[in-house]
């Protein structure tokens, strides 16, 4: 019985070294056109590189600094009531019978009159910060990779190809025969 074993052993062995033209890495599905697939050894992968401008907009923002002048000229009749009552009030001290009365409207006169200018030049400055913004294109390049330089062979012949993807230790080719005449 263990005899028969090393039998087999050797003829197995012997079968495989005496096929050297099959090969593991063929499939062969030939169709009507004469094509088969099969695998390679990939050699080499290089990465190819290129710069990509990615766009991404962004907000920029600043502040600013403005003097703003306060108005106060739209509201004034305050002003000109309190100059009447002073001046009105004032008046009525000079004089006596018709000449007090005349006083005291002359002086509510003069007094509204005082009231309604000081109220026309009370315009006050002050400092303020705006902030604007603007919209800008914040982009920036980068550096992707687009593709692979592949170096393989496939039945002893050295290929080179560009793929999108790495493709590993082996890459699987289409074999295409057709007549040369």
């Amino acid at each position: 019985m263990f005899a028969k074993f090393p039998v087999i052993a050797l003829a197995v062995s012997l079968g495989l070294l005496a096929a050297p033209g099959v090969r593991a890495q063929d499939e062969r599905r030939y169709g009507d056109d004469n094509v088969h697939y099969a695998w390679a050894d990939v050699l080499r992968v290089d990465p190819v590189y290129d710069y990509v401008r990615t766009s991404r907009p962004e907000r920029e923002c600043y502040d600013e600094r403005v003097v703003r002048r306060e108005d106060r000229r739209g509201n004034n009749t305050g002003a000109t009531v309190l100059g009447a009552i002073i001046g009105g009030a004032l008046g009525n001290q000079v004089g006596k019978g018709d000449g007090r009365k005349a006083a005291t409207i002359a002086g509510a006169v003069a007094g509204g009159a005082i009231g309604h200018n000081a109220a026309k030049r009370d315009d006050r400055t002050y400092t303020d910060v705006e902030t604007h913004c603007r919209q800008v294109d914040g982009g920036y390049e980068e550096r992707r990779v687009v593709g692979y330089d592949v170096e393989y062979r496939y039945r002893g012949e050295t290929y080179m190809t560009r793929l999108n993807y790495d493709p590993g230790d082996r890459l699987r080719v289409r074999v295409a025969v057709t007549p040369a005449d």
